[in-house]
């Protein structure tokens, strides 16, 4: 079910039992699934099979600029991206990825954005960016668990995923655990920082993106 958002793009509540919600949710997420999804774009992009990006918030410099070459990367090949796009290092992927032509998939850790941002408005208008949130409208602060959670729910719909940094201890390391014992695809850079990735069953990127 939908209604008109002030884009003139529709807004779509999707329950679990709307033929348009992900299926994706509910097989690596089971219970713990949203029971609602907002949907700000074209739920098309849902079979877009987007790989995710993720980074900790704290990132080592030289991973820096490996994480843009491959946002480069990623946005030469039109590639289908999904995020929440909130750290640092994910945040200057996003730039760049916004400045492509691929399909983008945007999760906030909120509730629906009331206001687009003004560098979400030309790729929503043209087709290629589609804004999910399985928080309610209430939700307008973003904390440590929605964020989590958000994670997750970015993960769950993601086809492979990457993460360009995840400091060992931190949340970001134990999201790659769970994704990998999901059995989904998971890629990292290439970097001694990594080694706990790499140990735990994640994949070089370069095989991915053949860089």
């Amino acid at each position: 079910m939908g209604f008109l958002h002030q884009t003139g793009k529709s807004l779509l509540s999707l329950v679990s039992a709307d033929p348009q919600y992900p299926a994706a949710l509910r097989a690596f997420l089971g219970q713990t699934a949203p029971a609602v999804v907002s949907a700000l774009g074209d739920p098309a992009l849902f079979d877009s099979h987007p790989l995710a990006l993720f980074c900790s918030a704290r990132c080592p410099g030289s991973l820096i600029v490996q994480a843009t070459d491959l946002a480069h990367a990623l946005a030469d090949r039109g590639a289908a991206v999904i995020g929440g796009f909130h750290t640092p290092v994910e945040r200057a992927c996003l730039e760049i990825l916004l400045a492509g032509a691929g399909p983008l998939i945007v999760c906030p850790a909120r509730g629906m954005v009331k206001t687009i941002p003004a560098e979400f408005r030309q790729p929503l208008a043209a087709g290629r960016l589609l804004l999910l949130s399985p928080f309610a409208e209430s939700e307008r602060r973003v904390t440590a668990e929605l964020a989590a959670a958000r994670n997750r729910f970015v993960a769950a719909l993601a086809a492979r995923v990457i993460f360009i940094h995840a400091a060992p201890g931190g949340r970001t390391e134990a999201l790659a655990t769970e994704v990998i014992g999901w059995g989904k695809p998971v890629y990292t850079l290439a970097h001694p920082d990594n080694r706990n990735l790499v140990d735990g069953g994640a994949m070089d990127v370069c095989t991915l993106v053949g860089r």
